[in-house]
């Protein structure tokens, strides 16, 4: 069996994936807006060995009939927020091996600038940053806050591939990796080794100089989630990690085939994509245990913030439609796979199954031996290579899985050391910390080209 690697999946707000449990005695995610908070928790990460910390990410506010319910503002549904890649720098500066990864939008992102953020990240982490691309900002009042006009699903995809083009130059073309010399006696820069890119795309454009240099990585390790045809279309093409909703090993298998063959047609192999799942879990010294406080959680969130969710998450009102009402029969120009991972239920089969565990994955409740058996047979059968831990309460969620069960796959051989300075060479199995020659970013590298 191949070797699993493991990421957490935080959120800097008070709560996460659609869910409103900020209230649980034990939840510290309330004090998401200090520093000690996120210190301990990368701390917990990267003692207990984990690869990386994956920074969720969103814009707009949650809105029903184009208003602002108040159970949003009352259970901290969506706002406040911190920017994730300010709370990544303070993480960084406080570890020393573990990866962080951001989500930046291409839709509402400015590619000039935001290569030269990530760029500063790679290059004063060492090489341990991570990009997980989104093509929107989540809710439709994302566009609204920004004043863009939403641009169609599939278009937005579109509107990525250009996107990342102009990224891939900047980071890959605008300076050798050797083009710093700071030799007092000669120069700073070989003027040779620093190019000027040009880029005049259907969305985006740029001409001149690279602000940054070339970092530790190049481009950061490319994260992706898009589960439509044309997200996965997008991530063969591009995504080093992908990553898949919770499910059954059948649900999961599938996915997993559908994400290697869109590699092999972006004319990759199939193994280039590493497929992680998401698993969420609450370990207790038994199942019974394990469900006990399972029940906790779910007693300390109200029932009135599940279709204000749902309606951030997809722009849809459940409460507008009959609880019989086929999802297949509902469209969205948002988030279509938190539509689509319903198909076959109705809207009250969501709207419960939503009150549960949001946009996340239903919750896996046992003993730390059930737990370590579940990803074996998820990974197995599956074909994956890794999980994204979703934490249900924190820190205690994560301080149980890396002290209770991390050790049992450790001791089963599923889980070793992670190899290499930086996170692509810790997570993608690179033997550096670049990208590979057959992924699309190479041919923009100066040696080869740069326009």
């Amino acid at each position: 069996m191949k070797q699993l690697h493991f990421g957490l999946f935080e959120n800097a707000q008070a709560n996460d994936t659609g869910r409103a449990t900020w209230r649980h005695p034990d939840n510290e995610r309330v004090n998401y807006d200090t520093l000690e908070y996120w210190t301990k928790i990368a701390e917990v990460c990267e003692n207990g060995g984990l690869d990386f910390l994956f920074l969720a990410d969103a814009w707009g506010w949650a809105e029903v009939d184009g208003v602002r319910p108040d159970v949003a503002s009352i259970e901290g549904l969506d706002l406040p927020r911190l920017d994730p890649f300010i709370v990544a720098s303070a993480i960084l500066a406080r570890t020393s091996s573990l990866g962080v990864v951001m989500t930046g939008s291409t839709l509402l992102e400015q590619p000039y600038a935001f290569a030269r953020r990530m760029a500063t990240l790679d290059q004063l982490s060492g090489g341990r940053i991570g990009w997980n691309i989104v093509t929107t900002g989540t809710a439709d009042t994302a566009v609204k806050a920004f004043g863009v006009p939403m641009v169609a699903h599939d278009e937005r995809y579109a509107m990525a591939d250009d996107f990342v083009e102009l990224v891939y130059k900047l980071w890959e073309g605008a300076w050798e990796p050797d083009a710093l010399t700071k030799d007092k006696n000669g120069n700073f820069a070989d003027p040779a080794k620093v190019h000027a890119i040009s880029h005049d795309g259907p969305y985006f454009r740029s001409e001149g100089y690279g602000n940054s240099a070339y970092s530790p990585q190049g481009t950061p390790v490319l994260f992706q989630a898009g589960a439509s045809p044309a997200g996965r279309t997008f991530g063969g093409r591009h995504g080093e990690c992908m990553f898949v909703g919770g499910g059954s090993v059948e649900q999961l298998a599938e996915h997993s085939r559908a994400i290697r063959a869109a590699a092999v047609d972006a004319g990759r192999t199939a193994d280039s994509v590493k497929v992680m799942a998401e698993f969420r879990c609450v370990v207790g010294e038994t199942k019974e245990d394990a469900q006990r406080l399972y029940q906790r959680v779910l007693d300390s969130q109200t029932p009135d913030v599940t279709v204000a969710s749902y309606a951030w998450f997809t722009g849809l009102d459940l409460s507008s439609y009959d609880p019989q009402t086929p999802m297949t029969d509902l469209h969205t120009e948002l988030s279509q796979s938190q539509v689509s991972r319903f198909a076959g239920k109705t809207v009250g089969d969501v709207l419960k199954d939503w009150h549960e565990h949001g946009a996340g994955s239903k919750a896996f409740v046992g003993s730390p031996e059930e737990i370590a058996d579940r990803i074996i047979e998820l990974a197995e059968g599956a074909d994956l290579d890794g999980f994204l831990l979703a934490p249900v309460i924190q820190p205690g969620s994560t301080i149980d899985f890396v002290e209770r069960v991390l050790p049992i796959l450790r001791e089963r051989g599923v889980v070793g050391e992670s190899n290499g300075a930086s996170l692509r060479e810790r997570l993608v199995g690179s033997d550096r910390p670049t990208l590979p020659d057959n992924h699309p970013a190479a041919r923009y590298r100066a040696t080869v080209a740069v326009a």
